[in-house]
């Protein structure tokens, strides 16, 4: 069974790029093209039956922007139940709000290269 970017979810995935919040343009602005450390990360990125905002498979790390959806209790259940899956399949989950990556983009890609391997010279 195949575990990431599933046929079912590529619909999903599609829209969910087309219709990125700010937050998300704001960290993919920075993300895209390896411009932290290398890395490649690829946005709205399905696994399993999940689509998380951004992965880079080479570290196995996942980061969530989570908007007030998220706060709720259902979508607090949902995200445990998401991280415990990606945990399953040695996938580190990293999350931060909304607010956060606007306010504190900086403070946030010092918090993502903290779980990168050192960029090779």
């Amino acid at each position: 069974m195949d575990v990431f970017n599933r046929k079912e979810t590529k619909f999903n995935r599609n829209n969910l790029r087309k219709n990125q919040t700010d937050a998300e343009k704001a960290l993919w602005s920075r993300l895209r093209n390896k411009q932290l450390n290398g890395l490649k990360f690829f946005r709205q990125y399905g696994i399993n039956r999940y689509i998380t905002d951004f992965y880079c498979p080479k570290i196995k790390l996942a980061i969530e922007i989570d908007g007030g959806g998220h706060y709720t209790d259902e979508g607090m259940n949902y995200d445990t139940i998401q991280t415990e899956i990606f945990n399953t399949l040695g996938i580190k989950t990293i999350r931060f709000s909304n607010t956060e990556v606007s306010a504190q983009l900086d403070n946030i890609l010092e918090e993502i290269l903290k779980l990168t391997p050192p960029s090779p010279l």
